[in-house]
């Protein structure tokens, strides 16, 4: 008996089977719905052609047979469309195999997926920190990188995503500054076409900063609220009055615009959700990114969770979309044998990122590569290597090389953040925190200067 995972292997093989029937089809849309079922959907002329029609029975009906309860019955197992693009909307979809016009969608429960790759933006830099687990001092990091970023004169815009975990605010903002709303108030009045009453009061101003600014927008307000209930519906699309529907995203991205435009930002730190699953893809993959930090522990779990989300990629065909926008990042680096546990670190990185990312060639000559100063935009990330995208493990430009963030015990386990970073000095967060600011520093210029 088929299981999920056994799905895609059994529809590729079996259409591979009959190549040239399928090949004859204008196009075809292999459709997994939020049970795992699968069907057919094809174009509607189909319908009327007896013989076409039986072709594409009958190797439905070879599928259904394999697939067994992961497949409709073969007299509901097809369904007929006048558009394959009307059919796709809205869904993760990508191209099956060699097959250039069989379409494989995947109907998910959220309408955010890790496979809809949005291009990145050109307004204020936005660098996202994620991370596979939670415990691993991102927001921490997010708060020290936001606090000098504005000693150098930045001006900063800080989003605290992670809405099922909030908390960044008070790391960054004394109680007497929490503004009235945060981001889960602005959501949820959106989709009932109120989201300019809270607009206004949604942001605060660090009292951290001192050559520039840092703008804070927290999950929710200095009073909570029904908080449980709103976090409930601010997934929701929006239903517009046309009849077309606004996937949760894309409203988050109207918020990013409408925030940018009133605080003119140089850069947008964004804390996201923990996890791979479909929520938290808005922050990766939907709000177009710059700069995407993959925090990681030395450990088999770090490194099986970002191998399913780079998989993921790889099989949806977006590896060349998001690649030039990721960077490790290791996180709480112990003070005790630290040069080997980063030597671990990278290794078990390279091996993920070659394995699933990188395109499969020898990295080219270092001679033919260019310059290498830090933050030069024709060493950072793009159109360095000749033949392809690949970095040797050691290549402190690739991806895979992880910026440190050391532990020190001056921020573990405390009980105010805000009240630590406004008696800390320059020398301080550089020692703990000076790989991450750096980097995030030079990728800014980098993009300034293209």
């Amino acid at each position: 008996m088929s299981t999920f995972d056994q799905i895609l292997p059994i529809t590729h093989e079996i259409l591979a089977a009959h190549h040239s029937k399928i090949a004859q089809l204008d196009w075809l849309i292999v459709n997994r719905d939020l049970n795992g079922r699968v069907r057919f959907i094809v174009p509607e002329p189909i319908k009327k052609d007896e013989a076409r029609r039986g072709e594409v029975e009958a190797v439905y009906q070879m599928l259904a047979e394999q697939l067994g309860p992961h497949c409709y019955p073969p007299e509901a197992g097809i369904l007929y469309e006048a558009n394959s693009e009307f059919a796709r909307q809205g869904t993760t979809h990508y191209v099956l195999g060699e097959f250039d016009r069989v379409w494989f969608v995947d109907r998910l429960a959220t309408e955010s997926n890790w496979a809809c790759i949005t291009p990145e933006t050109r307004g204020a830099t936005r660098v996202v920190f994620f991370s596979i687990k939670g415990g691993v001092g991102r927001s921490t990091a997010l708060a020290a990188s936001a606090w000098s970023l504005a000693q150098s004169g930045k001006r900063v815009l800080v989003l605290d995503l992670d809405l099922e975990s909030p908390g960044l605010s008070s790391a960054l903002l004394p109680p007497e500054r929490q503004p009235k709303y945060g981001i889960t108030d602005w959501l949820v009045e959106d989709l009932v076409g109120n989201a300019e009453v809270v607009l206004g009061n949604m942001v605060a101003t660090s009292n951290l900063s001192h050559d520039g600014e840092i703008h804070v927008v927290p999950a929710h307000g200095i009073e909570h609220g029904e908080y449980i209930a709103k976090l409930g519906r601010v997934w929701m699309p929006k239903l517009k009055e046309d009849g077309t529907r606004e996937k949760w995203s894309a409203r988050l991205e109207r918020l990013l615009q409408s925030l940018e435009a009133r605080i003119c930002p140089d850069i947008i730190l964004i804390d996201s959700r923990s996890g791979i699953d479909e929520i938290a893809s808005a922050c990766i993959a939907d709000i177009g990114a710059n700069l995407i930090l993959l925090f990681a522990l030395e450990g088999e779990q770090t490194w099986n969770g970002y191998r399913m989300l780079f998989e993921q990629w790889l099989r949806a065909g977006v590896t060349q979309k998001v690649r030039e926008r990721l960077q490790v990042v290791g996180a709480v680096v112990p003070d005790f044998n630290s040069v080997d546990y980063l030597v671990g670190l990278r290794e078990h990185s390279y091996e993920v990122f070659s394995d699933t990312l990188y395109d499969n060639i020898e990295p080219a000559a270092p001679d033919t590569v260019g310059p290498t100063k830090p933050g030069d935009p024709k060493t950072w990330r793009v159109g360095t290597l000749v033949e392809g995208w690949n970095f040797d493990e050691a290549d402190e430009r690739g991806p895979h090389h992880p910026w440190a963030v050391n532990w020190h015990r001056s921020f573990a386990g405390l009980r105010s953040l805000q009240g630590r970073l406004a008696v800390i000095d320059a020398q301080e967060v550089q020692a703990v925190f000076g790989s991450l600011i750096d980097g995030i520093s030079c990728a800014v210029e980098a993009r300034q200067t293209l």
